[in-house]
């Protein structure tokens, strides 16, 4: 019997040291719904647009606000006193990352963001600036985290540290550089009688007609 309480007694204190010593969970909406050091939390919202769209991985995204504990004792709140974060939790891990490297070049290419990998808070993410936002986003086990907000000119790292803590980041050293899978091209519309689509490569500009192209067989 001693034995037997002696080895249940090991095995608690092993529990009770393991649990002490862990990383906080993600949260089971999304986002932290309290209090961040001296940012105080102020609102949570579900999201209804996907920002980072991974095909065939179904995905829910969720937004928290927080305010500046001291400017909001002030009464005065401004831009600086403000910062979001968004949290996507998609239902695997797969295609995750490449399309979040995709979303944030596309930002770079087409947006004219400025996006380039960065460190905080010893936090391995994607620093996005641009038309007066500031943001960092980084890639978790099935999540993608994005912390920042309008009228910034930097990201709180102690924002960005509670956040890492409950999701690690995964962005690997060279995302931005690394080779994308091809996007899969859109499938062609059937073929429509009643609405031939036009085929431009026979286009005649001196008759002003094109033919329609026949029906695939």
């Amino acid at each position: 019997m001693m034995r037997i309480a002696a080895v249940l007694l090991i095995g608690l204190m092993s529990d009770l040291t393991s649990g002490c010593g862990g990383r906080p969970p993600p949260p089971p909406r999304g986002v932290v719904e309290g209090d961040l050091g001296s940012w105080r939390f102020r609102r949570y919202q579900p999201v209804l647009d996907v920002e980072v769209w991974v095909e065939g991985n179904t995905a829910a995204a969720y937004t928290a606000t927080y305010v500046r504990g001291e400017a909001e004792k002030q009464g005065r709140l401004g831009d600086r006193d403000l910062v979001s974060v968004f949290v996507t939790r998609y239902e695997k891990d797969d295609g995750v990352a490449q399309e979040t490297a995709r979303f944030a070049k596309r930002l770079a290419k087409e947006s004219g963001y400025e996006v380039e990998e960065t460190e905080i808070g010893g936090v391995r993410a994607l620093s996005i600036r641009g038309h007066g936002e500031v943001w960092v986003m980084w890639t978790a086990a099935r999540h993608v985290v994005k912390v920042g907000g309008r009228g910034r000119d930097d990201v709180p790292e102690s924002v960005v540290e509670a956040y890492a803590e409950r999701y690690p980041s995964t962005l690997a050293s060279g995302a931005l550089r690394a080779p994308l899978p091809a996007e899969k091209a859109e499938p062609a519309a059937p073929y429509d009688p009643n609405n031939p689509t036009p085929d431009w490569d026979s286009y005649d500009s001196k008759r002003g007609k094109t033919t329609s192209r026949p029906k695939k067989k």
